[in-house]
This record gives structure tokens, sequence and C-alpha cells, in this order.
């Protein structure tokens, strides 16, 4: 896929965990901090499709048993994919807005960033809450999803003037399915990428953000 004839103007939006990381940061947490292995029976739920990320985060997050100390300490330990940087750097250049969307939460995502020197970039996720020992999920952005999703990333391609951007979508996972098929132009990795594969739709496949970097500098994007 070439996108050297695309036409301006452009949108990026990015997954976040094992997109902008090497790995799932959520996954890590619900496996570090989980106090039984009854996360796995809603994992496996929502895997098979049986159950929205929504009820199955919900369900996942009241085994999890951990101070905020404890969360900052493991969250200090993570860091981003060195390309993107470099990518937020280029988009800057041109003028490129780009935005965050991810099923994870907002306490995680900014802390990893902040402590990878990352600022000033447009957040949508879920929100979270520490009381105590537990955790706590808020979910502003289900926007009645059919999917069932925590956060409909789909409804954040849609609703931001679609008509005015092309949309760019860089992903990885289930979560990402959706909003990818609503994406004029799709870099895609792991179950994404074997999703669109299958389905013999086009997209850009990729192993790691410096493959991407390269692909939308060679692109020339005005």
């Amino acid at each position: 896929m070439s996108l050297k004839n695309i036409k301006p103007k452009y949108k990026v939006y990015f997954d976040f965990d094992n997109t902008i990381t090497s790995y799932d940061i959520l996954d890590e947490v619900i496996k570090r901090f989980a106090i039984n292995s009854e996360w796995k029976i809603w994992e496996k739920k929502w895997a098979e499709g049986k159950i929205g990320s929504k009820e199955c985060l919900t369900q996942q997050l009241k085994s999890l048993r951990a101070s905020r100390m404890d969360l900052m300490a493991y969250l200090h330990t993570i860091k981003v994919d060195p390309y993107f940087k470099k990518i937020l750097i280029w988009l800057k250049d041109k003028r490129i807005p780009y935005t965050i969307v991810s099923d994870s939460f907002a306490l995680l995502i900014k802390t990893i960033l902040s402590n990878n020197e990352i600022q000033d970039v447009k957040i949508i996720c879920n929100g979270l809450k520490i009381v105590e020992d537990r955790f706590i999920p808020v979910f502003p952005h289900v926007h009645q999803c059919r999917n069932k999703c925590g956060n409909c990333k789909k409804s954040h391609l849609l609703l931001d003037h679609p008509a005015r951007h092309q949309r760019i979508y860089i992903g990885d996972g289930r979560s990402d399915i959706c909003p990818a098929e609503n994406a004029d132009i799709v870099f895609a990795k792991g179950t994404l990428r074997n999703h669109f594969s299958k389905k013999r739709k086009t997209h850009i496949p990729f192993d790691n953000l410096g493959e991407v970097y390269r692909h939308l500098k060679e692109a020339k994007l005005e």
C-alpha cells in the first residue's frame, strides 16, 4: 500500500498498549496486582466476544489490590517505543493533529507518558480511581457502543470532523478493529493485522513505530 497519493488533510489516532508501548501494560497491571485468578474468566469471555470490554474491565478490576504507591512504582519502570517521540515531533512540524484513543485508563497512560517526558498529547480513554487499595473504573466515553466497549474508539473517529481529514489509525488489538475499519489508512500489528489480512482489507503491517515513522516520512504528508 502506498501513501504517496493520498489527499490532505490528516489526523492520526494511536492505540496505546502494545502500540506506543512494547507490551500490553493494562494486562500486566491486572496480572501483577490480582489477588486471585478470576480475571482470567472475564478475559476469556471478552476474547470470545461474549462480553464487551466495559464489563470485562469492571469485573477484572474487582480482583486487584494495590496502593497507589505500588502502582506508580511499577509504571515508573515502563518505557515507550523510542520512535513515538520522533513521530510526534514530525507530526507537530507538519501541523498534523494526533490523539491517543485507548481502552486503558488515564492514570496509567498519563503517568507512563510523563515518566518518558512526553507532554501535551490529547488522550481519550477510561478513568480510574484508587480508593485505599481498590481499583474503580470510570467509563466516560461509552457512547452506547453496540460492542459494549468501555471506550467507543470508533465514535471518536466518526465524530471528529471526518469530512475534513484523512484518518490514520495505528493499533494492534481486538479493540482496534472497529475504529480501524472506519479509518482511511491503517497501520496494523498483532491481532489487528491478522484481522485485516484474513478479511483482505488494505493495511500497512508494522512491528514497531520505527516502521510507521519511516512510512509517514516517505509519504511526504503536507
